[in-house]
């Protein structure tokens, strides 16, 4: 079995500060819908769960200008928008790790499921959704977010990390698999032998994986 580097749901802050948060944190977020019903609803299912709107947008470019201006702990995309739609803005966002993002989307299309892994988002959300989708997608983009941030801070550029991440889901799953991790666990495993070792996540996560094979 392998890691999935892409689930569904079932900032203010500096970059340090945010990989510390977890979904029971009381976050700051940008939100943006083309749809200001859809917007409202989430607006209000954010507030029911602890959480504050700082910013909102009816599309991916003002969305993207919220979030370079509010900080925040996470921002909420949907993917179909006028002048940029989310991907393009999520992809910009990662670009520059300025906050972990999470898609919603009425498809669950492959298309879409890569073009979003090449953004460097890893969660997002079906509509029509509920508290009890968002909750879990919460946690999982904050995770894979501080996750990402790790690598990204061993990589020369953002491509580099972006395959490296994929060569690390990859061994994620090879460790949950034979010992019975959790996904964070077995991220933790490979950071802590990188740390050991002196070598990068991606050559840990390689090492696993050839192990794998000819095991």
């Amino acid at each position: 079995m392998e890691a999935a580097p892409w689930t569904q749901a079932a900032g203010g802050a500096p970059v340090g500060d945010r990989r510390r948060l977890n979904a029971m944190s009381r976050l700051r977020v940008v939100i943006a819908d083309d749809e200001s019903i859809i917007r409202m609803d989430l607006k209000e299912t954010l507030q029911r769960m602890g959480h504050i709107v700082v910013g909102e947008a009816g599309d991916g470019r003002s969305a993207l200008e919220l979030v370079k201006a509010h900080k925040p702990d996470l921002a909420i995309l949907d993917v179909k928008m006028p002048q940029m739609d989310g991907i393009d803005a999520a992809a910009q966002i990662a670009r520059d790790r300025m906050a972990p993002v999470l898609l919603l989307t009425a498809y669950s299309q492959q298309d879409l499921v890569r073009r979003a892994m090449d953004a460097g988002v890893y969660s997002y959300v079906v509509k029509p959704f509920t508290e009890s989708d968002l909750a879990p997608a919460i946690g999982m983009a904050i995770a894979r977010f501080a996750e990402f941030s790790t690598i990204a801070d061993q990589a020369a550029t953002l491509a580099t990390a972006l395959e490296t991440r994929k060569v690390v889901d990859r061994a994620k799953g090879v460790l949950m698999d034979r010992f019975g991790l959790k996904e964070s666990d077995a991220f933790r495993r490979i950071q802590q032998q990188s740390m050991n070792t002196r070598k990068s996540m991606r050559e840990i996560a390689e090492a696993i994986l050839i192990a794998h094979e000819v095991a």
